[in-house]
């Protein structure tokens, strides 16, 4: 009898262990995801994927995000299409350069983060709302050739009747990092330049903010979460909570004052003047540059493929069916309050 009850007891013992080697506990704990995401860059232009991190929507998912910073939208695809990350967070228009180089795993679009572009021209002397003739035989400093930012430039330009090719001296063989500096020595009567960098200028006297790009090109998939088809294939479920989580920290976005959320992306510019942060997203928030949900638009799209051709850089024009996939957008629209 008491060899029966030993037995029972050394059964129920190895029960629970196993219980707890393949469920990891009995308690119900879930296991969460790793998703490496690749930034282009480190930007207030950003806010909602900073928002979703600190206040944890990717978590609520069962996300556990590797953020990292890659320099660059060839670098940051490279490191996409090389599998060294999941999700990049780039411009639209790299997915149509890998799309026109033919890949047999093309970059997907499936979360839009911000829908016009985050550039802003300063100028040396002037202040207030410019008359863009002003620019007509002046030097101007601009983004790098092939990118969104210098693309969208160009197009606001041509909107308000300036030849970028003939009407200014254009410079544009300047790295990203370095634009700043480069003005600031001298080079250029105007210069195009994200936030924060326009807000510390006019702060430090250095130049004023005369025009906002972004109004002027209108809306655009100008930052979008993409990956490449095969890892959305296999990966579905978890792309969907990624989708979720973004929708979460756009909605958070809307609701909250620049103040807010200045505040909630702090720890990710840790030496930066809290009053710049907020001046920036204040900016942005104004001019409605952070998408309120993830989907892509066919109107945006066009817009995109319309300032790509114009800048000489669309071989064909490439549907958004071919390479944005707004189901997951879309789900998330509908299901997160």
């Amino acid at each position: 009898m008491l060899k029966n009850k030993r037995g029972l007891w050394i059964i129920g013992l190895l029960t629970l262990v196993l219980c707890g080697m393949i469920f990891s506990g009995c308690s119900g704990s879930k296991s969460t995801v790793k998703v490496k995401v690749g930034e282009v860059t480190r930007s207030v232009f950003y806010a909602p994927e900073y928002v979703a991190l600190e206040k944890g929507f990717f978590k609520e998912e069962g996300l556990d995000v590797d953020l990292q910073t890659i320099p660059g939208g060839d670098k940051t695809m490279t490191a996409l299409l090389s599998g060294a990350i999941d999700v990049a967070l780039v411009g639209s228009e790299t997915s149509i350069y890998v799309y026109q180089q033919g890949s047999d795993d093309p970059v997907i679009n499936f979360g839009q983060v911000t829908q016009t572009d985050g550039t802003f021209l300063v100028a040396r002397n002037e202040t207030g709302s410019i008359d863009w003739n002003k620019l007509k035989g002046s030097t101007f400093l601009g983004q790098r050739k092939g990118g969104m930012p210098q693309m969208a430039g160009e197009f606001a330009l041509r909107k308000h009747g300036i030849d970028p090719q003939k009407d200014i001296k254009l410079i544009q063989n300047i790295d990203f990092a370095n634009i700043a500096s480069a003005y600031l020595s001298g080079t250029g009567d105007y210069v195009q330049l994200f936030e924060p960098q326009a807000s510390i200028f006019e702060k430090e006297g250095k130049g004023h903010v005369v025009a906002s790009f972004g109004e002027a090109s209108g809306h655009l998939p100008y930052t979008v979460f993409m990956s490449k088809q095969s890892y959305i294939k296999k990966n579905k479920d978890t792309v969907q909570k990624f989708t979720n989580a973004l929708q979460k920290a756009q909605n958070w976005v809307q609701q909250h004052s620049p103040e807010d959320i200045a505040d909630a992306i702090l720890p990710y510019f840790k030496d930066a003047d809290r009053n710049i942060v907020i001046s920036a997203v204040k900016r942005y928030k104004e001019q409605g540059t952070y998408a309120t949900d993830p989907i892509v638009d066919d109107a945006e799209w066009n817009n995109l493929l319309d300032v790509m051709s114009q800048a000489g850089e669309l071989k064909e024009k490439v549907p958004a069916s071919a390479i944005v996939d707004n189901s997951f957008a879309e789900k998330a629209k509908s299901s997160v309050k």
